[in-house]
């Protein structure tokens, strides 16, 4: 069992930066790849960014290329989304979520067995 925690949004200008955490508790954390998603008003949830349980691979969305940057601290248990040059469609929920594999299935929300409760992201021009 994985429990996750969401922090670190908030209002932000269009081109600043914010940084996302993700703290996780149990004891399997060190276990799972590790995901961002978001989901923005009135549309479906998408897979922003991905992370190996080592941290050895990392995987983006095409819209995020080049502006955010995943990464994790398995010794603290947490998972970090850096988020940089933020634009007005970059504005959603940002959920972290634990995979259940270890290096797989990046891209689809079902191979994730635990989801965080969500942080706003407001991006404005």
């Amino acid at each position: 069992q994985v429990q996750l925690v969401e922090s670190g949004g908030g209002l932000v200008q269009v081109g600043g930066s914010l940084r996302l955490s993700c703290a996780a508790s149990g004891r399997s954390f060190n276990s799972h790849a590790m995901g961002w998603f978001r989901q923005a008003p009135g549309k479906e949830r998408e897979f922003v960014a991905g992370i190996s349980w080592r941290g050895a691979s990392t995987y983006y969305a095409d819209s995020v290329k080049g502006r955010f940057s995943i990464s994790r601290d398995n010794a603290k248990n947490t998972v970090y989304l850096q988020m940089n040059s933020l634009k007005p469609e970059d504005t959603a929920v940002y959920y972290c979520a634990a995979n259940r594999y270890k290096n797989s299935g990046y891209y689809i929300g079902d191979s994730y067995d635990y989801w965080g409760q969500g942080t706003q992201v407001t991006v404005s021009s």
